[in-house]
């Protein structure tokens, strides 16, 4: 087959267009197709087109949970991470409308963990010279940039991570490099300034840790409610019927459904 031969998606069996082709292992995606793909998806090139099929497969279905999702916590200015604490599930995403976008809806008992990251960016401020030209100030001088990162950890068959900036772009905080508090960010410690971003970098600051105890939040339930489950039942005398009972997991009697602890 020539360079230019016509293609046609091995999944929709539609025509490609002459840029529209995303390639698979064995075969051709056009672009309609791979847009229904997950957003954090990024082995397209090293999938065969079953592979894809499942997938898209996977993402029909989650259209139904997307729909069915109720945010009840939301976390973030531009992309947020959305909660919905009554059904345990969650999703990243910077769509309004959640049931258009279908974002990846996931359960809580998929994540592993949550990282942090500013990446600073520094440009050198130079002077202008007597003949005219930039020179270097001595001792150097910069001025400091900064874009923050989330990093959820998931278990998922698609994507290990969905990698989203709390700060959509850098933040320019001036001459001084800035110093991310409490532990929880991966940057290097430094000083303070008074620039006038100062407030949208510790805005930032707070959403990411916010984030991440969000995260911890969830993972931490779950590994709970895994070791209670796996915890031996003791069996205790009923105060109602005087039988001897395994409470149910209600804590209630088995013989007359009295409350009772166990």
């Amino acid at each position: 087959m020539g360079l230019f031969d016509k293609k046609f998606c091995s999944i929709c069996n539609n025509k490609i267009g002459l840029l529209g082709n995303r390639k698979l292992e064995d075969g051709n995606l056009c672009k309609d197709c791979a847009a229904k793909l997950s957003p954090w998806f990024s082995e397209r090139r090293h999938s065969a087109v079953k592979d894809i099929e499942a997938q898209l497969a996977y993402r029909a279905e989650n259209a139904k949970a997307a729909a069915a999702f109720h945010t009840t916590r939301s976390l973030g200015k531009h992309t947020k991470l959305l909660i919905d604490e009554d059904a345990r599930k969650f999703t990243v995403t910077s769509a309004s409308n959640l049931a258009e976008a279908n974002p990846d809806i996931l359960d809580f008992s998929q994540v592993t963990g949550c990282d942090l990251d500013i990446e600073e960016s520094r440009n050198e401020l130079k002077r202008t010279g007597p003949d005219g030209k930039s020179v270097s100030y001595n001792p150097p001088r910069y001025e400091y940039s900064y874009n923050f990162y989330v990093t959820v950890r998931v278990n998922h068959p698609y994507f290990d991570e969905m990698r989203f900036s709390i700060s959509n772009g850098y933040i320019k905080t001036g001459e001084t490099p800035m110093n991310a508090a409490g532990g929880s960010w991966n940057i290097r410690r430094a000083g303070i300034n008074t620039n006038l971003r100062l407030n949208d970098y510790y805005e930032c600051l707070k959403i990411g840790n916010d984030i991440k105890e969000a995260v911890e939040h969830m993972r931490q339930g779950v590994r709970e409610e895994i070791a209670a489950a796996a915890a031996p039942k003791t069996a205790v005398t009923c105060p109602y019927c005087g039988a001897t009972t395994i409470p149910d997991e209600n804590g209630c009697c088995e013989y007359c459904g009295g409350a009772v602890r166990g």
